[in-house]
């Protein structure tokens, strides 16, 4: 066995996101970042698990060019409503929009994972469902939340880890960081099926 094949791969996260890196620094592993630059469109007739399950493989490829001894992450949530896919506002006005057809209903994020290992070029992958039931929203609660947290790069206009969590009556999932954009127990398991020790 080489020296090459001892030692151990380098971990990356193909995403500039501060909410995952946040997420990943919770493993205690060192990680660079590298941003991957994928166009992040829908594809026509694209179903959003699908979708995100796309992204975050496409994530990890691009932050895989050039390695050879790398565990590439690549990550992607995509929100739904009734079919209608919430993307981030990008805006105060988006994000209004956005609050305000979700008060009183129930919202699907699905966020997909990729690992990817460039020794061999294996990809393992998963997709975290969450379910988060809003509580019927008020102008003025909308307008006070959007103001004090500015969610706006957030799909579905809110961060559950921060003053977001006021606006829901129930979240439904597995893995409460699936919901902030990085679902770790699945990534903790995909990383010690890839030699990784954990804890």
């Amino acid at each position: 066995m080489t020296a090459s094949a001892l030692a151990a791969p380098r971990l990356v996260l193909g995403s500039t996101s501060r909410y995952r890196a946040e997420l990943l620094h919770r493993l205690a592993l060192d990680f660079e970042q590298c941003a991957p630059g994928t166009d992040e469109s829908a594809l026509p007739g694209e179903l959003p698990a699908a979708r995100a399950l796309r992204l975050a493989i496409a994530k990890a490829d691009a932050a895989a060019n050039g390695l050879r001894d790398a565990l590439v992450i690549g990550s992607d949530q995509v929100a739904e409503l009734d079919g209608l896919t919430l993307d981030k506002p990008g805006t105060n006005e988006r994000a209004r929009a956005q609050l305000s057809v979700s008060s009183g209903r129930e919202v699907h994020f699905h966020t997909a994972l990729c690992l990817l290992d460039t020794r061999d070029g294996r990809r393992q992958t998963h997709v975290d469902h969450t379910r988060v039931r809003f509580r019927v929203l008020s102008a003025g609660e909308i307008e006070r939340y959007i103001e004090r947290e500015q969610p706006l790069d957030c799909a579905g206009s809110f961060k559950c880890e921060g003053l977001g969590i006021s606006l829901f009556e129930a979240i439904d999932n597995h893995d409460p960081s699936a919901l902030i954009g990085l679902p770790l127990i699945a990534l903790a398991r995909l990383l010690r099926e890839a030699g990784i020790e954990l804890p």
